[in-house]
């Protein structure tokens, strides 16, 4: 007894011995461990056998891939040993197959790769040889002579080798002894020898012990009673027609499908022919799938067969007569792969979202395709079924990377639905559609975009310093933080005065706003730039250029140049002979106004007149003319007020008073000159200084034109600026901004031409007429050219306005 523990001590400590082989064919590693080892149990290291390094197995993210049902191996990230996860029975992998291995695949990225390793899972002697019955009933007539043999049932050990059954063992008996048969496939069928005749009416039963054993350390057996019946004669046994049948069988026939038709023979009569069938060892899979007709011997199919769990099966079928006599046949059936299962598309690793700027080539998933069925049935291709800027590209036995093909652009696609279909090559051919949904994650390659080249805008003068006055706005096709803008403005400066005292804006909005009140007169216009910048990383930038141009209002009231307006309450004399006629040119009042357009358009009226029919005004000359034939009087004196006023809304006006004098000769006008002698004094200094003043004014004002002109003109290097002054003695102003009417005003450009005597004692005339190349649809005709004759030969000063 205690031998026999030792024994099996021994035995148990030799069952967890493994043994390691390792094939640097390839990529495969092949392990070799016995079935039955405990959870936790170390294979090998992959780490070390594929030149891993161990401390970046948990940054790969190293996995094991299997495909069976259970997974029974799992890979340490640690030190990279393989170890046993679960209880490994190679019995319920492999069955009766010789060779038992298990394929699974050590998955890492970063870079991706896949390793295949076979683990062979040998043979443990773990069953116990196991009869199909626990009684066997034998009949036998006692007219069997001695050398008979009656088959027995033999015991069913699933180990392999030496561990399966190697011989039985029979109870001591007198008339019996124990006889083994071979048959063509090697296996042994024990048979019971009559050794002695037998005599029913000395001894009608005998009861016997039947042992099997195996070839294992320790040795495991298994035990059946054989209960032997002495019967009169029947001395023939039923016969198959071969002892071992062999047959191919689809997986998808269906139920109840004939697989195959037994008919064994007996040459006996009566009930000792009567043959009936059982099964006499059958798996209890192969019990499960398959039924026998006792009387007809028909083994039909039953349940759904399947390839992939179970490829053959084995079962020993027992032919009985009416004797009790029984034979045994072995039927073998192996299960042909059809089919039947479609492709299996696995996403190992998955990238949910790639930039915009990845470059063709970055991978986005790992993919593994599988089919369970075998040979061209389990070979898949795997495609991408819509047209898209990816491809799947094979990287080892069906792992496939999907990649980008070329470059992305999140603002003209910021998804895609990638269909993937993986088909197997059988016939017909099965697929299987898997859909990956990737987002394409923004980066910061558009600037912000202005929605027009470049802004005008207007504003009327005098307005109120921080009032909203124009607005720009950008749009950004990027996303969120990218998207983001914000507006400043570029550092400039206007007349030497920061932009900042001019305009500023809202950097959210993009509003601009008026920091001071603007005056037409003062600046009629400037223009900056405007940066939009929006919140990327790095951040990107365009800019615009703003104009704003001052719309002019009527804020000036006209100026008199001439005759000067009287400070101290007196006229100008202005001497008229008696020989004047109706229509002779007296004096011309010359105004201006500061503003433009119709702002600026003066209208003369005389005010107060002692004899409204004697003197005329012309409207828009300021000419004053004689109205009717003078009087026949030695001398005559009218002093009247003239009125100008321009046409802005309200109308702003000014006046100025002139002393009229008709007489023949000077001598007569002295007098009255001698009466007011301050004041003739007054009068005649006041016209030299006017005279004066206004040779003065005129000049200062031709150069300033002519300076400005200059540099506008050498600023814009525009040659027709030149060419106006060349065809011109006189300088033109045209305003750059386009027309904004407003308060009654005319378009721009429009430019006065004024004229001026510098002689006091001839008639002082002005005209204004429009600047040559100017539109003047809309202009009044002050060009009148019998009244200019009138001007004779005095000098004549051009002042434009």
């Amino acid at each position: 007894m205690g031998e026999n523990i030792q024994r099996t001590m021994t035995w148990q400590v030799f069952l967890f011995l493994i043994c390691f082989h390792y094939d640097a064919m390839a990529d495969e590693i092949h392990y070799s461990i016995y079935e039955e080892v405990k959870q936790g149990f170390v294979i090998g290291n992959v780490a070390n056998d594929l030149g891993l390094d161990s401390k970046t197995l948990s940054s790969r993210k190293m996995q094991i891939v299997s495909h069976t049902k259970k997974q029974y191996f799992n890979v340490s990230l640690a030190n990279g040993n393989v170890y046993v996860t679960d209880r490994i029975d190679r019995e319920a992998l492999c069955g009766i197959d010789p060779s038992c291995i298990l394929n699974i695949e050590i998955l890492v990225e970063n870079p991706v790769a896949v390793f295949h390793v076979a683990i062979e899972i040998q043979d443990m002697n773990d069953n116990a040889p196991v009869f199909a019955k626990n009684i066997f009933e034998i009949l036998i007539s006692e007219s069997a002579a001695p050398g008979t043999r009656f088959p027995l049932g033999n015991a069913q050990d699933p180990d392999l080798s030496s561990h399966s059954v190697q011989s039985y063992m029979l109870s001591s008996s007198q008339q019996f002894v124990l006889g083994e048969k071979i048959s063509r496939d090697g296996l042994k069928h024990p048979e019971l020898l009559l050794e002695r005749p037998l005599d029913r009416e000395k001894q009608s039963s005998y009861n016997l012990i039947l042992t099997a054993s195996d070839g294992g350390i320790p040795i495991k057996t298994g035990t059946a009673s054989i209960k032997i019946i002495v019967q009169d004669a029947n001395d023939n046994y039923p016969v198959f027609s071969q002892d071992t049948y062999q047959i191919s069988l689809h997986e998808d026939v269906p139920n109840g499908f004939l697989v195959l038709h037994l008919n064994a023979s007996d040459e006996d009569e009566g009930s000792n022919a009567h043959i009936t069938y059982s099964f006499n060892h059958i798996p209890e899979n192969a019990r499960q799938n398959f039924s026998l007709d006792p009387e007809s011997g028909e083994i039909r199919s039953k349940g759904a067969l399947d390839f992939e769990v179970t490829k053959n099966y084995e079962m020993t079928v027992e032919a009985k007569d009416g004797g009790g006599l029984v034979t045994h046949c072995r039927i073998s059936i192996q299960i042909v792969d059809v089919n039947d299962n479609q492709p299996d598309i696995i996403i190992k690793s998955l990238a949910i979202s790639v930039p915009e700027d990845s470059i063709p080539g970055t991978l986005i998933a790992l993919i593994n395709v599988h089919d369970e069925d075998s040979g061209s049935n389990g070979a898949v291709t795997c495609q991408i079924l819509n047209r898209l800027p990816f491809d799947l590209i094979l990287t080892s036995l069906n792992y496939y990377k999907l990649i980008t093909a070329a470059p992305l652009d999140r603002e003209k696609v910021s998804e895609y639905n990638i269909r993937i279909m993986a088909e197997d090559d059988g016939s017909p051919s099965l697929s299987t559609n898997k859909s990956i949904h990737l987002v394409i994650s923004d980066v910061n390659d558009n600037p912000p975009m202005f929605h027009q080249i470049s802004y005008i805008g207007y504003i009327i003068e005098n307005n109120q310093p921080g009032a909203s006055i124009y607005g720009v706005h950008a749009s950004d096709s990027d996303f969120n933080e990218n998207s983001r803008t914000m507006y400043s403005l570029l550092n400039t400066k206007i007349e030497e005065i920061p932009l900042a005292s001019y305009v500023s804006i809202n950097s959210m909005s993009g509003v601009i706003y008026a920091q001071r009140s603007f005056d037409y007169e003062q600046l009629r216009e400037f223009q900056f730039q405007v940066m939009a910048k929006d919140s990327g990383s790095p951040p990107l930038s365009s800019n615009v250029t703003v104009r704003i141009c001052i719309i002019d209002k009527n804020d000036n009231a006209p100026k008199i140049l001439y005759p000067s307006p009287d400070t101290e309450g007196s006229a100008l004399f202005e001497f008229i002979p008696h020989s004047a006629e109706k229509g002779y040119l007296v004096t011309k009042v010359i105004a201006v106004d500061a503003d433009s357009g119709h702002n600026a358009w003066l209208s003369y009226h005389l005010l107060q007149v002692p004899d409204p029919s004697l003197f005329t005004i012309g409207q828009q000359t300021g000419e004053i003319r004689i109205g009717r034939d003078l009087p026949d009087t030695e001398s005559l004196r009218q002093k009247i007020v003239v009125l100008v006023k321009d046409n802005g809304v309200p109308s702003l006006s000014a006046t100025v008073t002139l002393n009229l004098v008709v007489a023949e000769t000077f001598q007569q006008f002295e007098p009255e000159i001698r009466r007011q002698p301050s004041h003739s004094d007054t009068a005649s200094n006041t016209t030299f200084y006017l005279v004066i003043a206004i040779a003065l004014i005129s000049i200062l004002f031709i150069v300033t034109v002519l300076v400005t002109i200059i540099y506008k003109c050498h600023k814009t290097n525009t040659p027709t600026s030149f060419e106006a002054l060349s065809r011109n003695v006189y300088p033109q102003f045209t305003l750059g901004c386009p027309s904004e009417i407003s308060d009654g005003s005319l378009p721009f450009p429009f430019s006065y031409d004024v004229c001026v005597t510098l002689d006091s004692k001839q008639n002082e005339i002005a005209y204004l007429k429009p600047v040559q190349n100017v539109p003047t649809d809309n202009l009044i005709d002050t060009d009148d050219s019998s009244n200019r004759g009138d001007v004779s030969s005095s000098s004549i000063t051009q002042v434009s306005y």
